[in-house]
């Protein structure tokens, strides 16, 4: 191995260990799963008191099934496509993918933030760009014969506009090559720049989305420290100033802390942004390296928050132990939690 900031880098072909940090193939190190070994005060093998009971049977997913979910995974097998959905091993992705909806991470795989609920791999990518992405994610959605997409990206500090040209070039190919499908964007921050929220909001996309994340307190530490609860609000509203016609969209992450209050206080402050869709789920942890999860929410207890979420004006709220933000994402103006009965489940097809 060789040092680099007093943390190993593997040079081997071998597999990287979480928390290790290793060289890309193109040429740049990363650490794998975003934080390094024992940033929580915990190593490998020493796992959270709260990971030793189990999580409840609400979080139990049902195995990914049906004929849409088998044309999507053997289309993404023969051509060797990327989605977030496998990546992140996402427990909705049977019903997404039946329903012709999936999402799709353009810029790379390596961000250059770290936030400490995230396994996104942290690096330095040094402006490195893939020039015919924009082409292979149009051929991507068509092969798949997507109805919905969601882009989503890694954040690009090291690009002078965070990457919002790339990103609109994405969308743009999208519509070009699928004028149906309808593209939800769910961004980087771009630093607060108004001129590049603005390059991504005028490229034709459908809904914009940029996520909250967490409540205003615990922002930091959950959030890379570049990241801000206020940025993120500007940014969002700023997207509706300039374009008022595109859908906007935020999520929050519940488990890490927050109070019923503080809830409530991010919803007001959402909504005081022009925020269209709220997202509400359960933070789960996913490495010993991450921060820890403080409780479990129960069903009913998401079932409270999106009545209170309704009550504020959202056009919809979807919330529910396994929803992520773009969780059934084109079902989001039905106004019935996208088809989540109370409990949790999905309902049946009809």
């Amino acid at each position: 191995m060789n040092q680099l900031k007093d943390i190993p880098v593997v040079v081997t072909a071998g597999p990287v260990r979480s928390g290790e940090k290793y060289r890309t193939a193109q040429g740049f190190t990363a650490i794998k799963d975003g934080i390094k070994a024992g940033a929580e005060g915990r190593g490998p093998g020493d796992p959270d008191s709260r990971d030793l009971m189990g999580k409840p049977r609400w979080l139990r997913a049902p195995l990914p099934a049906g004929a849409g979910y088998d044309f999507v995974r053997r289309t993404v097998r023969t051509y060797r496509l990327a989605t977030v959905c496998e990546e992140a091993r996402c427990p909705n992705i049977g019903e997404c993918w039946n329903a012709g909806t999936a999402t799709i991470m353009v810029m790379g795989a390596v961000c250059t933030r770290a936030c400490r609920f995230c396994s996104v791999d942290t690096g330095n990518p040094r402006g490195w760009l893939d020039p015919d992405e924009p082409r292979g994610v149009a051929e991507s959605v068509a092969l798949m014969q997507l109805r919905y997409v969601v882009l989503t990206s890694v954040d690009r500090d090291d690009l002078p506009d965070g990457g919002a040209a790339h990103y609109a070039a994405c969308i743009r190919a999208i519509k070009e090559r699928r004028p149906a499908t309808a593209v939800e964007a769910l961004t980087p921050d771009f630093s607060g720049v108004p001129a590049d929220v603005e390059t991504v909001v005028a490229s034709g996309l459908d809904v914009f989305a940029q996520n909250v994340e967490t409540v205003r307190r615990l922002t930091h530490p959950v959030r890379d420290r570049r990241a801000g609860y206020e940025r993120t609000l500007e940014v969002l509203a700023h997207a509706k100033r300039y374009r008022p016609g595109v859908l906007t969209k935020s999520s929050l992450m519940l488990g890490l802390g927050e109070t019923d209050a503080e809830i409530a206080e991010c919803m007001d402050d959402l909504r005081a942004a022009s925020v269209d869709i709220l997202t509400l789920g359960q933070y789960l942890r996913p490495t010993v390296n991450h921060l820890p999860v403080e409780r479990y929410v129960t069903p009913g207890q998401f079932e409270q928050y999106r009545a209170w979420g309704l009550e504020r004006g959202f056009r919809e709220c979807i919330s529910g132990p396994l929803v992520r933000s773009s969780y059934r994402a084109e079902q989001a103006l039905a106004g019935n939690n996208v088809g989540l009965q109370p409990g949790g489940q999905a309902l049946a097809p009809a």
